[in-house]
């Protein structure tokens, strides 16, 4: 898997919120992944060339960092609702998986793990330190871990990701074959502009979304996507009041 260097760093609607720490959000985010399943380590806010290669009939997605809060132990959140205790706009997110060596077949049994922040910015698993302040170290929400079925789909229920200082909305995805073998890391970009849902979402601050998008980093800008957000943009359908559904399709060479 290529790897790369950066120069910088539910409650569902309808439930209610519930009250949390209103603090600066998660700072900067640097590199690496590796090859072994739910042991990886870096940081994602800082220059980066998504690298994608072809093969076949159609290019593997390109590879991103796996940012600084990677989830510690994925093969113990095997689930596909990882809202646990976090309140937000209801968000679906669709994933499907496949493979360049097979003319981008689907990938059946892929492992795939996904991880977010929550509305305010925050990752769980980490805190108390100068990259992120408050402390969700005991905590596990937004993290998750499926196994594609035959069209090579997983699907998570979540809330819609907040951001933070120096990065667009996004999600990260660490994807492995059925033997646990890393397949590639990489990210999910989202739509921008007046009527997204970055932007209805971020101006609802009935469910919690309190920042706006003031000081937000578009992806044109963003350090991760600036140069590839065509091959990692999902595509996001839905309202506030019905919930959102993020569909995206990331190809792997297995």
């Amino acid at each position: 898997m290529e790897r790369k260097e950066f120069l910088r760093g539910l409650g569902l609607v309808g439930i209610g919120t519930l009250a949390i720490p209103i603090i600066n959000s998660c700072s900067k985010d640097d590199d690496t992944s590796d090859s072994s399943v739910g042991t990886n380590s870096g940081s994602d806010t800082g220059s980066s060339s998504g690298s994608g290669s072809s093969s076949g009939s159609c290019s593997v997605t390109p590879s991103e960092t796996a940012g600084p809060f990677p989830t510690i132990t994925p093969s113990s959140l095997v689930k596909s609702n990882i809202v646990m205790d976090r309140t937000g706009v209801a968000f679906t997110i669709k994933i499907t998986i496949k493979n360049t060596k097979a003319s981008c077949a689907a990938l059946k049994d892929a492992i795939v793990d996904i991880w977010h922040c929550d509305k305010d910015g925050y990752y769980s698993e980490y805190g108390g330190t100068s990259m992120q302040s408050v402390n969700y170290t005991s905590y596990h929400f937004l993290r998750g871990r499926q196994t594609t079925d035959e069209n090579g789909l997983v699907t998570f229920t979540s809330i819609f990701p907040g951001w933070y200082s120096g990065r667009a909305t996004h999600i990260h995805v660490h994807i492995y074959n059925a033997s646990g073998t890393s397949l590639l890391v990489t990210q999910i970009a989202f739509p921008e502009g007046t009527n997204s849902a970055v932007a209805t979402v971020n101006a609802s601050t009935a469910n919690g979304y309190t920042k706006g998008l003031s000081g937000y980093t578009y992806n044109a800008s963003d350090n991760v996507f600036s140069d590839s957000v065509a091959n990692e943009l999902g595509a996001v359908t839905g309202s506030l009041s019905e919930g959102y559904v993020l569909t995206h399709t990331i190809n792997v060479s297995s």
